[in-house]
């Protein structure tokens, strides 16, 4: 914080003056800069954790291990995937945090604590909308609170309930998915059995006609159309 002393002498009484601009109305640029980096370091855990990344990761996985495909699409790819719709599903509560909460703090206009308890409004309100009951009511329990209302409780028994909730969540989508390509992959099997072909693996004649399957109904397409729709 940058300081201007001025000292004046009248007479046989000194004064001494402190201009301290305008450091006091809004943060100084080291504690922005401060923020900014705590941010970056803790961005990983705050993406998975607060936001449907987890979520879309998973069913991206499951759908890769239902065609029976190892590494195609790559992690990286996958990741990627997740990250940009995770992004665009958050993008209207992003938005009006940063209204809400971090303009007002940067121009000043409010404390850290006080852009910490309006930036929290938004972001529960949003995780508690794809968060089951059971979950909350567990992690309610386990913290021995019991709130008037699911908005009432903390954001530090929320955040439990909504990690629970997006696993459980995932698992269902992906069991949905691995439907289709199991009753491939048991017509393949039959069919070889038929024929007394019992050298030739099954997973490797089913291979191709599921990628056909897939991509003759834009299967990608559906995966995260669901994703998207399984967003409260």
């Amino acid at each position: 914080m940058s300081a201007l002393l001025a000292a004046a002498t009248t007479g046989n009484n000194p004064s001494v003056t402190f201009n301290l601009g305008n450091t006091l109305s809004k943060p100084a640029e080291s504690i922005v800069v401060l923020v900014a980096i705590t941010l970056i370091t803790v961005a990983p855990s705050l993406l998975i954790m607060l936001t449907g990344f987890a979520r879309m990761v998973i069913v991206l996985s499951l759908t890769r291990n239902a065609l029976g495909l190892q590494t195609v699409p790559p992690n990286q790819v996958l990741a990627g995937v997740a990250l940009v719709f995770s992004l665009f599903v958050m993008a209207p509560t992003i938005s009006q945090i940063n209204h809400v909460a971090v303009q007002p703090y940067l121009h000043g206009k409010l404390s850290f604590h006080a852009a910490l308890d309006r930036g929290e409004v938004p972001l529960k309100a949003w995780m508690l909308r794809q968060t089951d009951k059971g979950e909350l009511a567990l992690a309610e329990s386990e913290a021995h609170q019991h709130p008037a209302a699911p908005q009432d409780a903390s954001i530090t028994t929320i955040i439990p309930a909504f990690v629970l909730s997006q696993l459980k969540s995932a698992f269902e989508i992906g069991f949905v998915i691995f439907i289709p390509f199991l009753i491939i992959d048991l017509l393949v099997s039959s069919t070889l059995m038929s024929m007394g072909i019992v050298m030739l693996p099954p997973t490797l004649v089913s291979l191709p006609f599921k990628i056909l399957l897939f991509v003759l109904v834009d299967g990608w397409t559906l995966v995260v159309h669901s994703l998207l729709l399984s967003f409260r």
